[in-house]
């Protein structure tokens, strides 16, 4: 059934909240050009629906931290269980901010070691845990999605050093560059890559249909990728080329 064009850019903002972004995705989705999927993105981004972003949208309206918890939980909880497998007692661990790393700290306990984190969903977690030494870079509080951002975060993220960070994304392109849609939240990801001796990017395979506002970082800047499907053959290349290491949980 040939939709209106009212009636299509309802189900593609339904599409990009649901977490499909790529223009062309959406075109083969809707059966449309991908100029039409545009000119539809355009008409939303205006209204204030969406924000358009470069090659695709994001939702406008971020969600809550305990709303994106719930999405995929058993995915996150698998990918959470591989990563921490990666940690040894001594290690000072960076956690990011996100769902997928909360999940990553769940499975921290029982571990002797230093996380630094501007994740609060984190530092709750791993609050009670005695042998958890808990490092918090300070900044202003986010609410809504419970991290901590700004110049004070900034300044105590570039004095300090780790052996390995976990890494969130809201989502991956083709060249393996990291996206994120918050720019606010970009300075303290970069800050905490250029600290640590690993990185280790927790991605679920629907990250790599997915992209943000800003660019975090590219594939030169990553170690080791958890997943939980083999990567787009697209995404190979780069990945081979920079020695980037992958675990499929």
């Amino acid at each position: 059934m040939t939709l209106l064009p009212a009636q299509r850019r309802q189900e593609i903002l339904r599409a990009v909240r649901g977490g499909t972004a790529h223009v062309s995705d959406l075109a083969e989705s809707f059966g449309v050009s991908e100029m039409t999927v545009r000119r539809d993105l355009g008409a939303l981004a205006r209204d204030g629906k969406l924000e358009r972003v470069h090659g695709g949208a994001v939702d406008s309206a971020e969600p809550g931290f305990s709303q994106i918890e719930v999405e995929r939980f058993d995915i996150k909880d698998r990918l959470g269980a591989a990563a921490a497998a990666m940690v040894q007692d001594g290690m000072t661990v960076m956690v990011d901010i996100g769902t997928s790393t909360l999940q990553l700290a769940r499975h921290l306990h029982g571990h002797k070691i230093t996380v630094v984190t501007t994740n609060l969903a984190v530092v709750e977690e791993l609050l009670p845990d005695p042998d958890i030494e808990l490092v918090l870079p300070g900044g202003v509080v986010r609410r809504n999605y419970r991290s901590m951002v700004g110049v004070l975060a900034e300044d105590s993220l570039r004095q300090i050093k780790s052996d390995i960070l976990f890494l969130g994304t809201s989502g991956v392109d083709l060249e393996m560059g990291v996206w994120d849609t918050t720019m606010i939240e970009v300075p303290i990801k970069r800050l905490m890559i250029a600290g640590a001796g690993e990185v280790v990017l927790i991605a679920d395979a629907a990250k790599f249909s997915m992209t943000g506002m800003v660019r975090v970082c590219g594939p030169e800047s990553i170690t080791h990728i958890v997943t939980d499907a083999p990567l787009p053959a697209a995404c190979r290349s780069a990945v081979d080329a920079a020695g980037i290491e992958v675990t499929v949980a």
